[in-house]
């Protein structure tokens, strides 16, 4: 079989089949990673124990015992999860050479269900970013074009993804970091709904917008993948207690009679020319293939990345006061005469730019006089995009967006103007401050040539709404079989 093309699903059934074996399929995309990853740099680190693990699920096999759902299937993960005896950095230099004694439940779930971790990708550092120029590891690259930024802060599972270094990974998503990178890459990635999946392990930014969830080129792959990392976990107080659906076996892949909310303000002039085509075809597809179209609207989206970086800065400032340098983590060698000087100096040459910016935001909302100003009024208003949002799925199953107003942009572009890059996150963040489930799915390409994504946005918990709409779509658009430049 085609390891480079094969599916996480079509990869599972013919390790499970013996068909191909385990270290057969690691190797495969080890060589593709050493080969391709130095355009890309979509790779922090590289698992040096993941030929050890297929061997394992190999000799399983071999045994007559049942390694599990995804024997053999090597997954990328974020560098935002802690993955024990390998490297988690956050991709920032204050957490450079950290090594966790314990892994994410996430990851835990992956390797009981018989996953190889392939390794850890590049990542904004600690998730603050849309662009992944905001690493210690280096800029990473869209395969679809090596000028481009892949998205962010999930860009190098993206890029590792789309460029078949891995047939799929793992991201987390705080205000859009699965679905902005998923639709620059040509992607299918799901937020959950808040909930759905344990955030033990996974170094915080803003506790109340984090999620993770998967990234693939199909969503079946998606669906897969969410089964086996979601469900309660007595590790985290916030994981739902709800039953975890089968997914990838129960969808319909037919939108005929869901109604469908085309989002009012998607269809302004805000968005680019490309990505209002890439929405109007798709439009037209899903009222062909039997869906009810209708618009319906969320006054409040246009405060959306006000809350959200009024709310996210404010849980981050407080979570990234642990990174002191006296525990672990990177200690500056400056010489100082205080305690407060040392964590001053350790916290200055730690951090990048970008986190040090949503540090001090974050406590300036937060600090005294400050605080009903702005934190505050910013979780009132959030209570009220959350209602919109109840109140919309009463008119419609399923609310369909763009995820961007354009396609990626050039690396350099952005990264000067922190107010135009959060602008890109208009369509994303109100997913995460309402707690809803969204997914990016492809829906067609600019002229340019770059992929162009489809949000859709679901009530809590109806992920199977999602994957339902998503597999459709996948299968109706006619999309030209594009490949990106890399491969």
């Amino acid at each position: 079989m085609d390891l480079t093309e094969a599916t996480l699903a079509e990869i599972r059934d013919a390790v499970r089949a013996k068909r191909v074996k385990a270290v057969e399929v690691v190797a495969h995309f080890q060589r593709r990673i050493e080969t391709l990853d130095n355009q890309l740099n979509s790779f922090i680190t590289v698992n040096p124990r993941a030929m050890e693990e297929a061997t394992q699920i190999d000799a399983i096999l071999a045994s007559g015992r049942d390694p599990g759902p995804l024997a053999g299937v090597p997954i990328a993960v974020k560098d935002l999860l802690c993955t024990k005896n390998l490297a988690t950095t956050a991709a920032s230099n204050i957490l450079r050479g950290f090594v966790p004694p314990y892994s994410a439940t996430v990851v835990k779930r992956l390797q009981a269900a018989g996953a190889v971790i392939l390794g850890k990708t590049n990542l904004d550092e600690f998730g603050m970013g849309s662009s992944n120029e905001n690493s210690a590891f280096g800029v990473c690259r869209n395969p679809w074009a090596l000028d481009h930024v892949p998205g962010g802060s999930s860009g190098g599972t993206a890029a590792a993804v789309a460029a078949r270094l891995a047939p799929a990974g793992i991201g987390t998503d705080t205000g859009g970091s699965i679905r902005q990178p998923a639709s620059f890459c040509g992607l299918v990635g799901i937020k959950p709904t808040y909930g759905r999946v344990s955030r033990f392990g996974i170094v915080s930014y803003a506790s109340s917008l984090d999620q993770a969830g998967p990234m693939a080129r199909t969503a079946q792959d998606c669906a897969i993948l969410l089964e086996t990392i979601a469900g309660h976990d007595d590790w985290d107080a916030t994981a739902s207690m709800r039953p975890v659906p089968s997914w990838s076996t129960d969808t319909i892949p037919s939108p005929k009679g869901m109604r469908i909310g085309v989002l009012q303000e998607a269809l302004s002039e805000k968005i680019d020319q490309d990505t209002s085509t890439v929405l109007n075809t798709a439009i037209s597809t899903l009222r062909q293939l039997g869906a009810e179209i209708t618009e319906v609207s969320i006054p409040k989206l246009r405060h959306a990345v006000s809350i959200y970086y009024l709310l996210a800065t404010s849980e981050a400032s407080s979570n990234l006061a642990r990174y002191d340098g006296v525990r672990y983590g990177y200690r500056s060698r400056k010489q100082t005469s205080d305690l407060e000087s040392f964590y001053a100096a350790t916290r200055s040459e730690g951090f990048g730019t970008e986190v040090k910016r949503r540090i001090m935001m974050g406590t300036y909302a937060l600090s005294s006089g400050y605080y009903d100003a702005f934190y505050l009024k910013a979780s009132q208003v959030r209570r009220q995009l959350r209602d919109e949002y109840m109140a919309a799925f009463a008119q419609c199953d399923v609310i369909l967006s763009p995820v961007t107003t354009s396609p990626a942009f050039k690396i350099g572009a952005r990264i000067s103007d922190p107010l135009e890059m959060y602008l890109n996150d208009i369509f994303t963040t109100s997913a995460n401050l309402a707690g809803l489930p969204a997914i990016a799915v492809p829906g067609g390409f600019a002229e340019s040539g770059l992929p162009i994504g489809l949000q859709f946005t679901a009530n809590h918990f109806d992920e199977h709404n999602l994957f339902r709409v998503a597999t459709a779509l996948e299968q109706a658009l006619p999309l030209v079989k594009k490949v990106p430049h890399v491969i």
